[in-house]
């Protein structure tokens, strides 16, 4: 009798990785809607890519993705600090192995052999984005119920600082998911993965 290896992502990894990719996307749409409203920056984003009609649309697609990607993201977090899989997959980081992974990266050698293990490029973009989420969400309560705090609002320079904040870190979110995709696409046996999780 032969023993199957473990899954490259195990099914918890999925489900959590796939909530919060429609979480992200529901807000990406629904939060361009509502930028232009008041398109504060000089610009408008198309109104086809956007989701919800009218702002007030857009906002209730946008609170609710908002609690799954909070929830959803909270357990993420939870449940890698709590296995150990937050320090064993994404650290020690090393800046002289970033630096060799990024330039193989743009030299298109960078090597997927082991899909269980990170490189440094990776490691650095996912803790990224897990500290944009923290962004997101903390600048996003500041735009929800800025009287209820205070202290948040002051931190963010304001309530039109933390507006700004949460815009751009969505930006940066955005940024993330287009490479991820990129990656993806070079890559398609990563999406097997994380679909199937073999």
């Amino acid at each position: 009798m032969t023993l199957s290896k473990p899954p490259v992502h195990p099914a918890w990894l999925r489900t959590f990785h796939w909530l919060n990719a429609i979480a992200t996307l529901v807000l990406m749409a629904s939060g361009w809607r509502i930028y232009n409203a008041t398109a504060f920056l000089g610009f408008s984003i198309p109104n086809n890519i956007t989701l919800g009609g009218w702002l007030g649309g857009a906002i209730q697609w946008h609170f609710a993705a908002m609690w799954l990607l909070g929830v959803n993201g909270l357990l993420y977090l939870a449940v890698n600090v709590a296995s150990g899989r937050l320090r064993h997959k994404f650290f020690p980081l090393s800046a002289r192995a970033l630096l060799a992974d990024m330039l193989a990266a743009l030299k298109g050698k960078l090597a997927h052999a082991d899909p269980r293990h990170y490189n440094m490029v990776q490691r650095l973009a996912y803790l990224f984005v897990m500290l944009d989420g923290v962004v997101l969400v903390l600048s996003g309560l500041v735009l929800w119920k800025s009287v209820q705090f205070p202290l948040l609002r002051e931190l963010l320079f304001g309530f039109e600082g933390a507006r700004r904040v949460h815009f751009f870190a969505m930006a940066a979110l955005v940024g993330f998911v287009l490479i991820h995709v990129v990656m993806v696409a070079l890559v398609p046996r990563t999406l097997v993965y994380m679909v199937r999780g073999r």
